[in-house]
């Protein structure tokens, strides 16, 4: 499901053969101790990030396992449009290994989709990668977030998703005990603008969650991230 080319017998039934899983590339340091975005390595270390600047207290980190390119990109599209579910074993198990240790009060919730999309698609994949990470992690797992509705992301700019899920978000009335004081661990396929995140935070904290941190799969870096880690002359 990575290269679309043929897995060797002697790497058994997987669905991502040995030379995509190499492939899969973390974000380059040196990063941002918050978000994890990459900050070049002429950023000043007492200068704010200007990607989570904007972000509300309550979240207070995010993590992804792999940049958005090749076989990653290709990963998230089979689990997501392609109904691979089965892809979320490996990469749930990976986005449990990059997300920071937890504690007695951490709890997993996954990014919720439309009702319309979730019968489209058979299932949230944002569900599917936290059941695997929550039980990885030892953490309770709580389908405590619902979207009543909303449009696709897919090809908007960075604006038009802030204000396309801008309080989009509510926690169900039945979590709201179980999310008051609450370290959520919250978990979606891809980090693209933040926008989600912000505004899935935001409906935690107004619940009293005491804090949120985002663990992805992939992360799509802001344009010029290369160029800044790499100068040239």
């Amino acid at each position: 499901m990575g290269c679309g080319d043929r897995i060797p017998p002697d790497e058994g039934a997987g669905l991502i053969c040995s030379r995509c899983l190499t492939l899969l590339r973390p974000p380059p340091p040196p990063r941002c101790p918050r978000c994890d975005v990459p900050l070049g390595t002429g950023h000043p270390h007492d200068a704010p990030c200007l990607e989570c600047v904007d972000w509300p207290q309550v979240l207070n980190f995010a993590r992804a396992v792999a940049v958005l390119e090749s076989p990653a990109d290709s990963m998230v599209h089979a689990l997501k449009y392609e109904g691979w579910r089965a892809l979320s074993g490996l990469m749930g198990q990976r986005m449990s290994a990059v997300c920071p240790p937890v504690t007695p009060a951490s709890v997993v919730i996954p990014v919720p989709t439309t009702r319309r999309r979730q019968r489209t698609r058979g299932y949230n994949q944002a569900w599917v990668l936290a059941e695997v990470g929550a039980d990885d992690l030892g953490v309770v797992l709580l389908d405590a977030l619902e979207r009543p509705s909303g449009s696709t992301q897919v090809r908007l700019g960075p604006m038009e998703r802030r204000g396309n899920v801008w309080g989009s978000f509510r926690p169900k009335p039945a979590f709201r005990s179980r999310i008051r004081g609450a370290e959520v661990i919250l978990i979606d396929d891809v980090l693209t603008t933040g926008a989600t995140a912000v505004s899935a935070a935001m409906a935690l904290g107004e619940a009293g969650a005491k804090s949120v941190g985002l663990v992805t799969f992939a992360r799509a870096l802001p344009l010029g991230t290369e160029k800044r880690r790499f100068p040239r002359g």
